[in-house]
């Protein structure tokens, strides 16, 4: 007996991953193979009566889209919007996640920080920037004078960490970006910081990189209207990696808090 198109699949990604050296536990592969299966249309026995009915579709990725921009409008609150994104099931990486991971610090906040997704820490917290990124990054923005606590709210271009802590695909990030830009429309930031080159090209759609972007004043766009002063960074776990960029995202966080205090 042939395999299923959905096993096959999932082994060719499974081997995709391994080339690329992208390590996934037991936990995740079983969580991923649960989910393609569960996405597979059953096709009846061969002893069943045929039925005078329609068989249900399988959702397209475009099914899925239009379902989170219809949650998403839907949303009148950030605590609605999580709630909603809390019950999406459109994106396959929720089913290896141990969390949903929607945003922290304080709502209405003027500053808002957009990240690229969830790693392992925050995977188990179900908060974003908490690992050691999340550290610097409260130490990069109480040198402006930032707070999650006080003044600041921080989110992601993405809810579900991606095994391997692998970058999110475009398809992924197309399946969040209907929450994103309601999340700011909420927000209504009167700044937002993107931390990044992931967060940024996609929230641009642009090819550009983070080395070309950060230090750049760009503006954010939602479908509503709504437009936000848009700086992009270095995110906190490159900096970590490469400790000799810091003067320059220095450099950017003084222009960052120059803007504020004009927009104050």
């Amino acid at each position: 007996m042939s395999q299923p198109a959905s096993s096959l699949a999932l082994k060719a990604l499974q081997e995709w991953w391994g080339d690329m050296g992208v390590e996934v536990d037991e936990v995740e592969m079983r969580a991923l193979k649960k989910a393609a299966e569960s996405r597979t249309v059953a096709a009846p026995a061969d002893d069943e009566a045929p039925k005078p009915r329609r068989l249900k579709r399988a959702k397209t990725h475009e099914d899925w889209v239009n379902d989170a921009r219809q949650l998403a409008r839907k949303a009148d609150s950030l605590d609605a919007l999580k709630a909603a994104i809390e019950g999406f099931d459109g994106c396959i990486l929720k089913e290896a996640a141990r969390n949903t991971v929607c945003f922290d610090g304080v709502q209405g906040a003027p500053v808002m920080v957009i990240g690229e997704g969830p790693g392992a820490e925050e995977d188990v917290k179900g908060l974003p920037f908490v690992g050691r990124a999340g550290q610097l990054l409260d130490k990069m923005l109480a040198a402006i004078n930032l707070s999650r606590t006080e003044n600041t709210f921080i989110t992601n271009v993405n809810y579900w960490r991606p095994p391997g802590n692998r970058n999110p695909s475009d398809e992924e990030l197309e399946l969040c970006r209907p929450f994103v830009d309601r999340m700011v429309e909420l927000g209504a930031p009167k700044l937002v910081i993107v931390a990044g080159g992931v967060a940024a090209k996609s929230l641009l759609q642009t090819r550009d990189g983070i080395m070309k972007l950060r230090g750049t004043e760009q503006v954010l766009k939602t479908p509503s209207g709504f437009e936000a002063p848009m700086f992009p960074m270095f995110h906190p776990a490159f900096l970590l990696r490469r400790p000799e960029e810091k003067s320059r995202a220095w450099r950017d966080l003084l222009q960052i808090q120059a803007k504020l205090e004009s927009l104050a």
